[in-house]
């Protein structure tokens, strides 16, 4: 069962991470961050200066961030134990996630400042998609759980 709840994690996680996607793009679209945290996390780890542009960013940080969605997906499924996640309880874990990155460990490596010194917008911009990630994350989680719906 425990291999079960981590590939239903990951798919969940895959597919919560594609919505708040589109939450991001929105944001970004709308000028209220300019450009996307995972290609800024992405440039940090490439070679070179860890602030300017590399060939290759968007992509991995693309793929960085289906991962790590996937991943967070994964831990929640398994912390769950097959049992239904509430969407309260999504929402939450996508603030929890919010927070510890965005205010833990991506300032920490010096690749963004923390959700209180940053510039109005991005903070309120990925909260937002966190939440949407989180409560996403969960239903997807209960119908993987439920299994396919069947017709009378």
């Amino acid at each position: 069962m425990t291999v079960r709840n981590l590939v239903r994690g990951a798919v969940a996680g895959a597919g919560a991470t594609a919505v708040m996607s589109v939450v991001m793009l929105a944001g970004q679209r709308a000028g209220l961050m300019p450009d996307q945290p995972p290609k800024r996390i992405a440039r940090a780890v490439l070679p070179g200066h860890r602030h300017r542009p590399k060939p290759g960013e968007k992509a991995l940080g693309t793929i960085a961030h289906f991962g790590f969605g996937a991943a967070c997906g994964s831990l929640l499924a398994l912390l769950r134990g097959g049992r239904r996640a509430p969407v309260a309880l999504g929402a939450g874990y996508g603030l929890a996630i919010w927070l510890v990155s965005y205010q833990g460990w991506v300032p920490g490596f010096g690749i963004l400042p923390p959700i209180s010194g940053d510039r109005p917008g991005r903070p309120a911009v990925m909260a937002a998609g966190h939440v949407v990630y989180g409560t996403v994350l969960a239903a997807l989680l209960d119908r993987l759980r439920r299994g396919p719906e069947r017709e009378a």
